[in-house]
């Protein structure tokens, strides 16, 4: 999916992976049980910094915390926004 939004900096925009529906088990997750994920694919990256240069590339499936970033709507869909460090790594 392509965004026309640039990150500036260390900063990376994030599409956060699909609610789990079902447990491993089987069991279905009522709506207001479900955990916010955790994981999610790059969309867009900025240029990094001047002396730490940018990692990560769009396209890559991150993992990072559960309270990282801040959610902005952009074409009606939903993503996160977070520097490149509050990511954890790179599945």
């Amino acid at each position: 999916m392509s965004v026309n939004f640039k990150p500036l900096a260390d900063r990376v925009l994030v599409e956060p992976a699909p609610a789990e529906q079902k447990t491993a088990s089987g069991i279905i997750i009522p709506d207001t049980a479900k955990e916010k994920p955790l994981k999610g694919k790059v969309v867009a990256v900025g240029e990094g910094k001047k002396d730490e240069p940018m990692i990560l590339r769009v396209g890559d499936v991150v993992l990072y915390g559960q309270y990282s970033g801040t959610e902005i709507k952009l074409d009606g869909s939903s993503y996160l926004i977070m520097r490149e460090s509050d990511i954890y790594g790179v599945f």
